[in-house]
């Protein structure tokens, strides 16, 4: 069993800077790959960004490429997301959500998922 506790959201001016984090509970973090979604009101919910286990591999959405930072940190069992020139359109509740195998974008190979925690970027 795996917890997520996401941090970080609130409201941001377009063009400014984030930083989420999520905390993971137990000792099989480093057993997980790792991955930022998004869900906009009256929208699917949407991958951002994911990371492997090792933080080798990372994946980027088109749409967040050279604005956000996935990373990792397995000593601590947590889960960054930098979110820079934000833009209204990145406005959404931002879950992380942790996978044994996954190709990415489909949420439902993903087993634990945190509470979420809202981004606003305001025009």
């Amino acid at each position: 069993q795996v917890q997520l506790v996401e941090s970080g959201g609130g409201l941001v001016q377009a063009g400014g800077s984030l930083r989420l984090s999520c905390a993971a509970s137990g000792r099989t973090f480093s057993s997980y790959d790792m991955a930022w979604f998004r869900q906009a009101p009256g929208k699917e919910r949407e991958i951002v960004v994911g990371i492997r286990r090792s933080g080798a591999i990372t994946y980027y959405a088109d749409s967040v490429k050279g604005r956000f930072t996935i990373s990792r940190d397995n000593a601590k069992n947590t889960l960054y997301l930098q979110m820079n020139s934000l833009k209204p359109e990145d406005t959404a509740v931002y879950y992380c959500a942790a996978s044994r195998s996954t190709d990415w974008a489909r949420p439902y190979e993903y087993e634990y998922w945190g509470q979420g925690t809202q981004v606003t970027v305001s025009s």
